[in-house]
């Protein structure tokens, strides 16, 4: 049976006074699509999304959908004004047999109906909006980030319903597991063009790769060849001039093709610059208990967080998380117990509020205004890990555009903000990170640089995030924070933390049930399988760093490489002195690292392997 087209754009193209955002896009969502939409943030994800939505009309094309065909769309800012509470917006339009739809989905988004308009957050509007578009249950829905603002129970119950449902569903959104959970097809976005994929999104980053690596072939014949055609015009044009014009004119179109291809966006140039060591130990919580009114944060909570460690700290959204970390930092006095820091932190703190950024302001004040940045007498020069750069250069190794310097910080999607503030914390020294929410609404490219640098890191990372997979990438222990002051430390990342979970609640159970081990089993019932972390003998974060270090100490082996040649150069000592010694400190700090990979690599493989 043939499936039905929900919505198809036709020879799409739009701009906004400078560059085409697309130019003769063509797609079709047909019936059942689960589609995940991807793209480098600033690539035009939410802009496609509006005009599929009929929010932005395209400069030429036409967009399609069939008579008695729903499209409804989630805003990232919905406007809820003329409505009283949240409840009254979500139920709009909704005839009264549907009104539990709206009250169901608030128990698994996690926000009150009754709250009024007036005093409700960004996050929770965004939870109303989602919670009205899954009630109207449209035979499309347009879903750009839901997950932001969601803790991850309220993901997983989001992820549960879009699972069990039958509509189509387009997905923009930074969860790797989310949508690696819930899509089939993939439309990747990349300088204008929108590919498709049959697949979902667990195959994006091999199809991305491939892509990329056929283009840089035919770039390179390309070049190849009007380098060939360039140097037959030099030598034999002259003898030929008559006969040979096609061919010039073909070398002309070759070139004119050449400059034509649009270059793919770097990765950003970002790097966390580790400050003095701190303390072997940084923080030490000793029975601590915190509290507002009669609501518990934390109660005789006891915690070592040594150098090097990498802490993230996970439960629901209003349980404490943030206020925690403000305790073991020192910021705010807990009711009971001690807290004792360690000597000669450096702490850099990026804020999920984005409170650091000034929102009107322009990019180019924003980092100007820096105390830590500011340059004596240079109003167009920065501070970055002690040496100055001009504000626009810095800014491009972010991938912010020159025309984008100038402009208010507000304009700027919320992925571009989050690269700002990257910005500004990555551009001094630490050796303590408090990253809160660091994943909103980067792009999976970011994402997994960041991870990366997390990797490299030589101080220590207190984490808050309800990104279950790179929880899982980057934390060595998981603090979850599950209300009525309880948090129990567990080792490892989310999939840890959850299999231990589990495994501790079996004593319960089978106490519970004695009787069960003595019933026979079903005839042809499979003995349950172990976890596969028991199996191996690693955690899933010490499966991932296993695999990911062959490559990690190749890269250092390289960078070594490299540096070795240049200081084997014996004039540049007198020739560039400041050079020579951060070569020397480099080379140090890239052999120290190398030597920590390949003991860490032995240690993992060889518990591996006894597992």
């Amino acid at each position: 049976m043939a499936l039905i087209p929900l919505l198809q754009l036709t020879d799409i193209s739009l701009t906004f006074g400078g560059e085409p955002v697309f130019d003769n896009l063509s797609m079709t969502v047909q019936q059942g699509d689960r589609v995940a939409l991807v793209g480098r943030n600033g690539s035009g994800k939410s802009t496609l999304m509006k005009v599929m939505a009929g929010l932005v009309e395209a400069d030429r094309g036409e967009r399609i959908v069939p008579p008695g065909i729903s499209v409804g769309y989630m805003e990232q800012e919905p406007d809820l004004s003329g409505f009283e509470t949240l409840g009254d917006f979500a139920t709009s339009g909704l005839d009264e047999a549907e009104m539990y739809k709206v009250e169901r989905a608030s128990e698994g988004l996690k926000f009150d109906p009754a709250r009024p308009v007036a005093t409700a957050s960004g996050g929770e509007r965004r939870r109303a909006a989602l919670a009205k578009l899954m009630a109207e249950e449209p035979d499309l829905m347009l879903l750009d980030e839901p997950t932001n603002h969601l803790d991850i129970e309220a993901i997983q119950w989001l992820e549960d319903e879009l699972k069990s449902t039958r509509r189509a569903f387009v997905l923009i959104s930074h969860d790797r597991r989310f949508l690696t959970e819930l899509t089939r097809a993939t439309l990747w976005i990349d300088r204008g063009q929108v590919r498709r994929q049959e697949t979902g999104f667990a195959g994006f980053e091999a199809w991305r790769d491939k892509t990329w690596d056929e283009e840089d072939t035919q770039r390179h014949k390309l070049d190849r060849k009007i380098k060939a055609e360039a140097r037959w015009a030099v030598e034999g044009i002259s003898a030929r001039r008559k006969r040979n014009q096609g061919r010039v004119r073909r070398l002309q179109d070759m070139r004119a093709d050449r400059a034509g291809q649009i270059r793919r966006q770097g990765q950003a140039a970002m790097d966390f610059a580790s400050g003095p060591k701190s303390g072997k130990k940084v923080v030490e919580a000793i029975g601590v208990s915190h509290g507002f009114g009669d609501k518990p944060i934390i109660r005789n909570f006891s915690l070592t967080v040594q150098r090097g460690d990498r802490v993230a700290f996970v439960g629901p959204n209003g349980v404490g998380k943030t206020t925690l970390i403000r305790i073991l930092m020192g910021d705010i006095q807990p009711d009971a117990g001690t807290i004792k820091l360690g000597t000669n932190l450096v702490p850099a703190i990026f804020d999920q509020t984005r409170a650091q950024l000034d929102l009107d302001g322009s990019l180019w004040d924003n980092l100007t205004s820096d105390p830590d940045m500011r340059v004596s007498g240079q109003s167009d020069q920065v501070m970055v890990r002690g040496q100055p750069k001009h504000v626009v250069g810095y800014l491009k190794e972010f991938l912010f555009d020159e025309r984008q310097v100038r402009a208010p910080v507000r304009a700027l999607s919320g992925g571009e903000k989050a690269r700002l503030l990257l910005a500004r914390i990555m551009a001094r020294e630490s050796n303590l990170l408090v990253l809160d929410e660091p994943t909103n609404d980067l792009d999976v490219e970011t994402l997994d640089l960041l991870q990366e640098l997390l990797d490299d890191y030589d101080g220590t990372v207190l984490l808050v995030s309800h990104d279950r997979d790179f929880l899982d990438r980057v934390a060595t222990q998981t603090i979850a924070m599950e209300g009525n002051g309880q948090a129990t430390v567990y080792a490892g990342g989310w999939s840890d933390y959850q299999s231990q979970k589990a495994e501790a609640a079996k004593p319960a159970a089978s106490a519970a049930a004695p009787a069960d081990k003595d019933k026979p089993k079903a005839p042809g019932t499979a003995p349950k399988s172990k976890e596969s972390p028991s199996k191996s003998g690693l955690s899933y974060t010490e499966k991932h760093r296993l695999e990911a270090l062959p490559a990690q100490i190749d890269r250092l082996t390289a960078e070594i490489g490299k540096l070795e040649q240049l200081m084997a150069d014996p004039e540049l000592f007198s020739r560039e002195p400041v050079k020579f010694r951060k070569a020397t400190e480099a080379l140090a700090q890239r052999q120290e690292a190398l030597a920590r990979a390949e003991e860490d690599w032995l240690d993992l493989a060889e518990r591996a392997e006894q597992g």
